[in-house]
Protein backbone atom coordinates (compact mmCIF):
# COMPACT_ATOMS: atom_id res chain seq x y z
CA UNK A 1 0.00 0.00 0.00
CA UNK A 2 2.94 2.34 -0.62
CA UNK A 3 0.86 4.16 -3.22
CA UNK A 4 -1.65 5.31 -0.57
CA UNK A 5 -0.92 8.91 0.53
CA UNK A 6 0.32 9.33 4.08
CA UNK A 7 -2.45 11.79 4.93
CA UNK A 8 -5.07 9.21 3.92
CA UNK A 9 -3.49 6.54 6.12
CA UNK A 10 -3.46 8.94 9.08
CA UNK A 11 -7.07 9.92 8.42
CA UNK A 12 -8.15 6.28 8.39
CA UNK A 13 -6.33 5.66 11.69
CA UNK A 14 -7.98 8.72 13.28
CA UNK A 15 -11.42 7.62 12.08
CA UNK A 16 -10.86 4.10 13.46
CA UNK A 17 -9.78 5.49 16.83
CA UNK A 18 -12.80 7.82 16.96
CA UNK A 19 -15.11 4.96 15.98
CA UNK A 20 -13.62 2.75 18.72
CA UNK A 21 -13.98 5.48 21.35
CA UNK A 22 -17.55 6.25 20.28
CA UNK A 23 -18.57 2.60 20.23
CA UNK A 24 -17.00 1.40 23.48
CA UNK A 25 -15.84 4.32 25.64
CA UNK A 26 -17.38 7.80 25.32
CA UNK A 27 -20.11 9.32 23.20
CA UNK A 28 -21.29 12.90 22.83
CA UNK A 29 -24.93 13.94 23.04
CA UNK A 30 -26.81 17.23 22.99
CA UNK A 31 -29.83 18.03 25.16
CA UNK A 32 -32.83 18.81 22.91
CA UNK A 33 -35.55 19.43 25.51
CA UNK A 34 -36.09 20.80 29.00
CA UNK A 35 -37.03 17.56 30.78
CA UNK A 36 -33.87 17.64 32.93
CA UNK A 37 -34.02 21.29 34.00
CA UNK A 38 -32.53 22.79 36.10
CA UNK A 39 -29.65 20.24 35.95
CA UNK A 40 -29.39 20.14 32.16
CA UNK A 41 -30.54 22.87 29.81
CA UNK A 42 -31.50 22.81 26.15
CA UNK A 43 -28.22 23.35 24.31
CA UNK A 44 -25.99 21.51 26.79
CA UNK A 45 -23.60 19.13 25.04
CA UNK A 46 -22.61 16.23 27.26
CA UNK A 47 -20.20 13.31 27.28
CA UNK A 48 -21.47 9.86 28.26
CA UNK A 49 -19.30 7.10 29.70
CA UNK A 50 -20.34 3.90 27.87
CA UNK A 51 -17.90 1.65 29.73
CA UNK A 52 -18.73 2.35 33.38
CA UNK A 53 -21.65 -0.08 33.70
CA UNK A 54 -19.58 -2.98 32.43
CA UNK A 55 -17.75 -2.85 35.77
CA UNK A 56 -20.35 -1.39 38.15
CA UNK A 57 -24.09 -1.18 38.62
CA UNK A 58 -26.14 1.96 37.97
CA UNK A 59 -26.81 3.88 41.19
CA UNK A 60 -29.52 6.20 42.44
CA UNK A 61 -28.74 9.69 41.22
CA UNK A 62 -26.92 8.63 38.05
CA UNK A 63 -27.95 10.58 34.96
CA UNK A 64 -28.20 8.00 32.19
CA UNK A 65 -28.72 8.05 28.45
CA UNK A 66 -30.82 5.12 27.26
CA UNK A 67 -32.83 3.72 24.40
CA UNK A 68 -36.43 4.68 25.04
CA UNK A 69 -38.32 1.40 25.64
CA UNK A 70 -41.30 2.71 23.67
CA UNK A 71 -39.11 3.41 20.60
CA UNK A 72 -35.47 2.22 20.91
CA UNK A 73 -34.48 4.38 17.93
CA UNK A 74 -34.83 7.43 20.20
CA UNK A 75 -32.37 8.25 23.01
CA UNK A 76 -33.65 9.67 26.30
CA UNK A 77 -31.78 11.07 29.28
CA UNK A 78 -33.16 10.85 32.84
CA UNK A 79 -32.04 10.36 36.44
CA UNK A 80 -32.18 7.01 38.23
CA UNK A 81 -34.34 7.36 41.33
CA UNK A 82 -34.92 3.71 42.27
CA UNK A 83 -32.79 0.59 41.74
CA UNK A 84 -33.51 -3.17 41.87
CA UNK A 85 -35.10 -4.15 45.17
CA UNK A 86 -36.64 -0.72 45.80
CA UNK A 87 -40.30 0.02 46.27
CA UNK A 88 -40.99 3.35 44.57
CA UNK A 89 -44.15 5.38 44.97
CA UNK A 90 -44.93 8.72 43.37
CA UNK A 91 -47.94 10.50 44.83
CA UNK A 92 -48.49 13.70 42.85
CA UNK A 93 -45.32 15.73 43.53
CA UNK A 94 -43.98 13.56 46.37
CA UNK A 95 -41.61 10.62 45.89
CA UNK A 96 -41.26 7.72 48.33
CA UNK A 97 -38.48 5.12 48.20
CA UNK A 98 -38.97 2.08 50.43
CA UNK A 99 -41.71 3.85 52.33
CA UNK A 100 -39.73 7.02 53.10
CA UNK A 101 -40.47 10.33 51.43
CA UNK A 102 -37.46 11.85 49.71
CA UNK A 103 -36.56 14.99 51.66
CA UNK A 104 -36.39 18.21 49.72
CA UNK A 105 -35.36 21.76 50.54
CA UNK A 106 -36.76 24.85 48.84
CA UNK A 107 -33.97 26.82 47.16
CA UNK A 108 -35.75 29.36 44.96
CA UNK A 109 -38.16 30.08 42.15
CA UNK A 110 -38.00 30.93 38.47
CA UNK A 111 -40.50 32.12 35.88
CA UNK A 112 -40.72 30.25 32.60
CA UNK A 113 -43.20 31.07 29.83
CA UNK A 114 -45.23 33.09 32.30
CA UNK A 115 -45.50 30.31 34.88
CA UNK A 116 -43.79 30.08 38.26
CA UNK A 117 -41.53 27.11 38.95
CA UNK A 118 -40.39 26.17 42.42
CA UNK A 119 -36.84 24.81 42.69
CA UNK A 120 -36.02 22.26 45.38
CA UNK A 121 -32.93 20.31 46.39
CA UNK A 122 -33.97 16.66 46.65
CA UNK A 123 -31.92 14.06 48.54
CA UNK A 124 -31.92 10.42 47.46
CA UNK A 125 -31.48 7.54 49.97
CA UNK A 126 -27.78 7.18 49.07
CA UNK A 127 -27.13 10.84 49.89
CA UNK A 128 -27.05 12.21 46.33
CA UNK A 129 -28.47 15.74 46.28
CA UNK A 130 -29.83 17.28 43.11
CA UNK A 131 -32.23 20.03 42.09
CA UNK A 132 -35.73 19.47 40.77
CA UNK A 133 -38.33 21.86 39.34
CA UNK A 134 -42.08 21.83 40.03
CA UNK A 135 -44.71 24.18 38.63
CA UNK A 136 -46.50 26.09 41.37
CA UNK A 137 -49.74 25.51 39.44
CA UNK A 138 -49.29 22.61 36.98
CA UNK A 139 -51.53 22.67 33.92
CA UNK A 140 -52.18 18.91 34.07
CA UNK A 141 -52.80 16.53 36.99
CA UNK A 142 -49.62 14.90 38.29
CA UNK A 143 -49.18 11.18 37.71
CA UNK A 144 -49.18 8.86 40.73
CA UNK A 145 -47.64 5.39 40.41
CA UNK A 146 -46.29 2.55 42.53
CA UNK A 147 -43.71 -0.06 41.49
CA UNK A 148 -41.54 -2.75 42.97
CA UNK A 149 -38.31 -2.59 40.94
CA UNK A 150 -37.14 -6.11 40.01
CA UNK A 151 -33.62 -7.20 39.13
CA UNK A 152 -32.40 -5.73 35.85
CA UNK A 153 -34.71 -2.70 35.91
CA UNK A 154 -34.61 0.93 37.08
CA UNK A 155 -37.09 3.71 37.77
CA UNK A 156 -36.04 6.99 36.14
CA UNK A 157 -37.42 10.52 36.33
CA UNK A 158 -36.63 13.88 34.80
CA UNK A 159 -35.55 16.65 37.16
CA UNK A 160 -38.16 18.89 35.51
CA UNK A 161 -40.88 16.87 37.18
CA UNK A 162 -43.94 18.45 35.52
CA UNK A 163 -42.40 18.30 32.04
CA UNK A 164 -40.81 14.88 31.69
CA UNK A 165 -41.99 11.70 29.97
CA UNK A 166 -40.36 9.11 32.23
CA UNK A 167 -41.02 5.90 34.19
CA UNK A 168 -44.23 7.37 35.57
CA UNK A 169 -45.71 7.15 32.08
CA UNK A 170 -44.03 4.24 30.25
CA UNK A 171 -42.80 2.02 33.08
CA UNK A 172 -39.47 0.65 34.27
CA UNK A 173 -36.21 0.97 32.33
CA UNK A 174 -34.46 -2.31 31.42
CA UNK A 175 -30.72 -2.26 32.12
CA UNK A 176 -29.93 -3.45 28.60
CA UNK A 177 -31.40 -0.20 27.24
CA UNK A 178 -28.89 1.95 29.13
CA UNK A 179 -26.20 3.43 26.85
CA UNK A 180 -24.09 5.01 29.57
CA UNK A 181 -23.68 7.58 32.33
CA UNK A 182 -23.46 11.33 31.65
CA UNK A 183 -20.43 12.80 33.39
CA UNK A 184 -19.67 16.29 32.08
CA UNK A 185 -21.04 19.21 30.04
CA UNK A 186 -18.30 19.83 27.47
CA UNK A 187 -20.06 22.72 25.72
CA UNK A 188 -23.26 24.71 26.06
CA UNK A 189 -25.13 27.30 24.06
CA UNK A 190 -28.46 29.09 24.13
CA UNK A 191 -30.55 27.38 21.42
CA UNK A 192 -34.23 26.54 20.82
CA UNK A 193 -35.63 23.19 22.01
CA UNK A 194 -36.40 20.21 19.79
CA UNK A 195 -38.94 17.43 19.96
CA UNK A 196 -37.27 14.12 20.87
CA UNK A 197 -38.30 12.67 17.50
CA UNK A 198 -36.53 15.53 15.66
CA UNK A 199 -33.06 14.50 16.84
CA UNK A 200 -30.83 13.25 14.01
CA UNK A 201 -27.41 14.01 12.53
CA UNK A 202 -28.59 17.09 10.63
CA UNK A 203 -30.54 18.66 13.48
CA UNK A 204 -27.70 17.82 15.89
CA UNK A 205 -25.22 19.62 13.61
CA UNK A 206 -27.57 22.62 13.32
CA UNK A 207 -27.93 22.78 17.11
CA UNK A 208 -24.15 22.70 17.53
CA UNK A 209 -23.69 25.61 15.09
CA UNK A 210 -26.32 27.63 16.96
CA UNK A 211 -24.65 26.80 20.28
CA UNK A 212 -21.26 27.95 18.98
CA UNK A 213 -22.84 31.26 17.99
CA UNK A 214 -24.51 31.66 21.41
CA UNK A 215 -22.17 30.05 23.97
CA UNK A 216 -22.87 29.76 27.71
CA UNK A 217 -19.33 29.72 29.08
CA UNK A 218 -20.44 29.37 32.70
CA UNK A 219 -21.76 25.84 32.00
CA UNK A 220 -18.77 24.47 30.07
CA UNK A 221 -16.92 21.84 32.07
CA UNK A 222 -19.70 21.37 34.65
CA UNK A 223 -19.46 17.83 36.12
CA UNK A 224 -22.53 15.58 36.33
CA UNK A 225 -21.16 12.98 38.77
CA UNK A 226 -20.94 12.98 42.56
Amino acid sequence: MSFVPRWLKELVIILLVVLFIRTFLVQAYNIPSGSMKPTLLVGDFILVNKLVYRFSEPQRGDIVVFKWPVNPDIDFIKRIVAVPGDRIEVVEDKVFVNGKELPRRFVGEVYEDGAKKLIYEETLPNGVKHKIALYENPALPRKSVSYYVPEGYYFVMGDNRDNSEDSRYWGLLPKENIVGKAFVIYFSGDIPPLESTDVNILTGFKQLILALLNPRFDRIGKPLIW
